[in-house]
């Protein structure tokens, strides 16, 4: 039985269930719940704190885990990012008073407050800095005002918390983070985390992709299969009507409506959009 570690509360834990959900593994309906055994799907789910998930895998008491990419990073454990999810995207960087600093290579000696001290330290020492890191749990943000850090590094969404404290941030992005699929490199069921990642996978082309069907005249179906290149190529089929063709393509959600038009523009009938249903082995 394969043993998954999941969220147990915070912006990954909702939607990690949700997905789990939409693949077809049974999830908790209590929050206090810790353990749920799926055994029609042959696994096991530990509801467990996100900072928490990655150590459990990389010692290898857990097979997979679903956390986020800098709680993966910050633990510096033997584990891997297996799939990356596409949600609770966030990006972490450097802040502080304006003109404090342009990049990270002006921190040399600077006190850095942060929740993530481990990605931080691998960070500047990958641009040969050395600095006085801070490990503060919690915001991070009044560190600079009470006189415990110079800059802080941190999670960074709209910006306001740093605004209200007079914090700007500068140089390049430590890291783009999201939810990620993990384990450890050498997994003891590496086929059914193979089937995990699949379904997964299979949740996120559903909530990316839509099936679109139309018939197009035979001399302009490479224009219009141009318009929907497909994810790989799309199927094109011979109709009754020799002049025309059926084309079924997967479609990106994001611009369909644009795509729709092209299509209608180039004589297109009968076009057809169909959600995709996400693929469960």
């Amino acid at each position: 039985m394969l043993r998954v570690a999941v969220p147990n509360k915070g912006s990954l834990s909702e939607s990690a269930t949700t997905m789990l959900r939409e693949a077809g593994y049974s999830v908790r309906r209590d929050a206090k719940e810790l353990v749920l055994v799926d055994a029609d799907n042959d696994i096991e789910f530990f509801y467990l704190r996100p900072r928490d998930i990655a150590v459990y895998v990389g010692a290898g008491t857990l097979d997979a885990g679903i956390t986020g990419r800098d709680l993966l990073l910050d633990s510096g454990v033997e584990a891997h990012e297996v799939l990356p999810l596409g949600f609770a995207r966030s990006t972490f960087r450097f802040a502080g008073r304006a003109g404090v600093a342009g990049s990270a290579t002006d921190l040399q000696g600077r006190r850095i407050a942060t929740s993530y001290p481990g990605l931080v330290r691998h960070h500047l020492a990958e641009r040969g800095v050395e600095a006085d890191v801070v490990r503060l749990d919690g915001a991070v943000e009044t560190s600079i005002t009470l006189g415990v850090a110079d800059v802080i590094a941190d999670v960074v969404e709209t910006g306001t918390t740093l605004r209200n404290q007079g914090l700007v941030t500068f140089g390049e992005p430590i890291l783009k983070s999201e939810g990620v699929l993990i384990a450890r490199p050498d997994p003891a069921q590496p086929d059914r985390l193979e089937i995990l990642r699949r379904r997964l996978s299979g949740v996120i082309t559903a909530r990316t992709y839509v099936m679109m069907d139309y018939d197009i005249r035979v001399e302009l179906v490479d224009r219009a299969t141009r318009i929907t290149p497909g994810i790989e190529s799309p199927t094109v089929s011979p109709l009754h009507d020799e002049q025309f063709v059926a084309v079924r393509a997967m479609v990106p959600r994001v611009g369909m409506n644009k795509v729709m038009d092209e299509l209608y523009g180039l004589g297109a009938r009968g076009i057809l959009v169909t959600d995709i249903a996400a693929c469960r082995l």
